[in-house]
């Protein structure tokens, strides 16, 4: 009898995913991991988004937190200040973020190493002082009320269950499209710049645009998770879109595995939810955290996703040498 080799097929992992992602309200006991689970989906898109630029490409970005924020206020004015539907504000803030990493991305990514990470730190911080200062129209620092509640075509997402699937639908989208761009020639293009920059121009990957391009699509995923954001909030402030968490949307793509998309949102779970989990250290919850980072980079050097499969893989291996070993004996 043949023995199967390790099942490897990432649209079988995406069907489990998906089934996965609805029955789980079914295990929950109260309505607050609901609410953890929906802030959870939001950040996967992001850090989907920023795996593809940071874990495939290998080009950092320390402020992808400002993209997740005008997502957020763009669709967040036009619905407070300008009684637009959210599908419309999903609509311009999509336009007016493409088209704002698109110009930024044009000079930025001709950087490298520290310097693109200053270049986008930087950017991160202009786009915080203007959520600070514009105060006639983003609220300054006090925030920004009067978001509308989801609703979508007439219809409302007035319960925490209903905008779960919202997002768990938003979130499926967001990585069968991911998915589909990784298996491409894209996604092969994207990995040979990673690469080396200067052999991938040999063999005639056009790396400026390629770089430009997925700069744009993560951007886009910022956004479009912004928007879910501000309608689930109604309410936002400049606190939530700056440096720190810029940091965090990074820990999140190298603690899961970069270059791995299943890493990203294992990653996002996991430092989302480790809060939750840590409150119990109450004063010591910060040093907890970051002693738990520390360990998994020195005992998986490559992320807790691709620790664990390795991991899985030795011991699938073994058993299968056992097996064979145990039938060669067999007279």
């Amino acid at each position: 009898m043949r023995i199967p080799s390790f099942p490897r097929s990432p649209y079988a992992g995406f069907f489990l995913f998906a089934a996965l992602l609805a029955v789980m309200p079914q295990f929950l006991t109260n309505d607050y991991h609901l609410n953890v689970l929906i802030f959870i989906g939001i950040h996967c898109i992001i850090a989907i988004g920023l795996d593809l630029l940071l874990g495939y490409t290998g080009q950092i970005s320390l402020g992808h937190a400002a993209f997740f924020g005008l997502g957020a206020y763009i669709t967040g004015v036009l619905s407070a200040k300008a009684s637009l539907p959210p599908i419309a504000g999903l609509a311009v803030a999509l336009v007016g973020v493409g088209i704002l990493a698109y110009f930024i991305g044009i000079p930025t990514l001709k950087l490298h190493g520290h310097y693109l990470a200053m270049a986008t730190l930087g950017f991160g911080i202009i786009i915080q002082i203007f959520f600070n200062e514009l105060d006639f129209l983003t609220g300054g620092p006090s925030g920004l009320v009067g978001i509308e509640d989801m609703s979508i075509f007439g219809y409302e997402f007035d319960s925490d269950l209903k905008y779960y699937y919202l997002v768990c639908v938003s979130l499926l989208l967001t990585l069968l499209l991911s998915i589909n761009v990784v298996k491409s020639r894209v996604g092969r293009a994207l990995r040979a710049i990673h690469g080396s920059e200067v052999a991938s121009s040999v063999i005639g990957v056009n790396v400026s645009r390629y770089k430009v391009a997925i700069f744009v699509l993560s951007a886009l995923y910022a956004a479009f998770a912004g928007w879910l954001y501000s309608h689930y909030m109604t309410f936002v402030s400049p606190s939530s879109f700056g440096f720190m968490f810029s940091v965090k949307l990074i820990t999140m793509v190298v603690i899961g595995s970069l270059g791995s998309i299943w890493g990203a949102i294992f990653g996002a779970a996991l430092i989302t939810s480790m809060p939750e989990f840590l409150h119990v250290f109450q004063n010591y919850e910060t040093t907890v955290f970051g002693f738990i980072l520390i360990i998994v980079m020195i005992f998986m050097p490559r992320g807790l996703l691709r620790g664990l499969e390795d991991l899985l893989l030795s011991l699938w291996h073994a058993v299968r040498k056992r097996i064979i070993g145990t039938r060669e004996e067999t007279p």
